[in-house]
């Protein structure tokens, strides 16, 4: 008897969190903004980029059904709105290029280090997972789409100093 009450618990709290439904927004695209449009990439890193990245850092994501059931939407949500908030590749026409530039280099950071695309994604969506020619070809890209808008405006970002190391 105890274990049907916490049976009919468990599914009156699983059916009631449903109610709380986070918004699952794509908003509108300015293409002239993105970074297609504004970038000068290779097209396999295009390719990486759109397939591996695109869903957390564009106004394009594609919502999965397990995106609608709570208490996954909610993780799901937070993810995709914390990748567009850090970079969204969406909206790359609007940054500075200093923002630009650091974030390409935020970019390779994470690509090399495995930090992303995230592991729950990659887990979920097959051939999202980046290979080490992948990586590299990004990395590559990286540096040199840095390199184009320090020669095109101007403005050049300094590497981050190391730790432990100081500018002589």
């Amino acid at each position: 008897m105890k274990a049907k009450r916490i049976l009919l618990i468990l599914v009156i709290v699983l059916v009631a969190i449903q109610l709380y439904r986070p918004a699952k927004t794509n908003p509108p695209e300015d293409q002239a903004k993105t970074l297609k449009a504004t970038a000068q990439m290779p097209p396999e890193v295009a390719e990486a980029i759109d397939k591996s990245c695109g869903d957390c850092h564009t106004n394009r994501t594609t919502w999965p059904r397990y995106s609608y059931v709570a208490p996954v939407s909610w993780l799901v949500t937070d993810d995709v709105n914390e990748g567009r908030r850090h970079v969204n590749f969406s909206e790359w026409g609007s940054y500075s290029a200093e923002r630009q530039q650091r974030r390409l280099g935020d970019i390779c950071d994470q690509v090399k280090d495995g930090g992303m695309p995230l592991r729950q994604y990659t887990w979920m969506h097959d051939g999202t997972k980046l290979n080490q020619q992948q990586r590299d070809s990004i990395c590559a890209w990286t540096k040199t789409e840095q390199q184009r808008i320090a020669a095109a405006t101007g403005v050049a970002v300094p590497a981050p100093k190391q730790h432990g190391m100081h500018a002589e």
